[in-house]
């Protein structure tokens, strides 16, 4: 992999920013032509740096007015318990993110729903019932400080 150098810093920066700009206002932002601007986005995706480019939508907006996070413990850490753990909740739209943890839970979900009703069912009918689950906690988010997904360009 090449290593990023201060130019695809700020191309990265750019992008971060503002992932529907052309390349001519990209490669004007970094003061570079659009050739060679464009041919560092295509190898900062090709090298899997830039994964994808999408909007971020207002959870709220879309109806989702509870976020919570599900602490789960499972019942033993073979790869069978685990990799069918996994494929069920990558399976499930309502978690936007999950992390294997260590420490006394193994996965922690962060879970919308549209109110506490349809999460308490999505908790019973859908995460509990998957195999391997042993123990689960779950907490509330009161008020969400910050949300990013913008990644330090240092």
């Amino acid at each position: 992999m090449k290593t990023i150098d201060a130019t695809d810093k700020k191309i990265l920066t750019e992008l971060q920013r503002d992932g529907r700009q052309s390349i001519a206002e990209l490669a004007d932002k970094v003061n570079l032509s659009q050739s060679p601007c464009w041919r560092r986005v295509r190898q900062l995706e090709q090298q899997g740096v830039v994964q994808s480019y999408g909007a971020r939508l207002d959870r709220n907006r879309m109806g989702f007015g509870v976020t919570g996070f599900v602490h789960l413990q499972l019942e033993g850490h073979s790869p069978e318990i685990t990799n069918a753990f996994e494929r069920e909740v990558v399976a499930l739209q309502q978690v936007v993110a999950c992390h294997n943890l260590s420490g006394k839970y193994d996965y922690m979900l962060e879970v919308i729903a549209a109110d506490l009703e349809e999460f308490s069912n999505l908790l019973r009918n859908q995460i509990r019932s998957i195999p391997g689950v042993k123990e689960i906690s779950t907490s509330f988010s009161l008020k969400e400080v910050k949300r990013t997904d913008v990644v330090p360009v240092l």
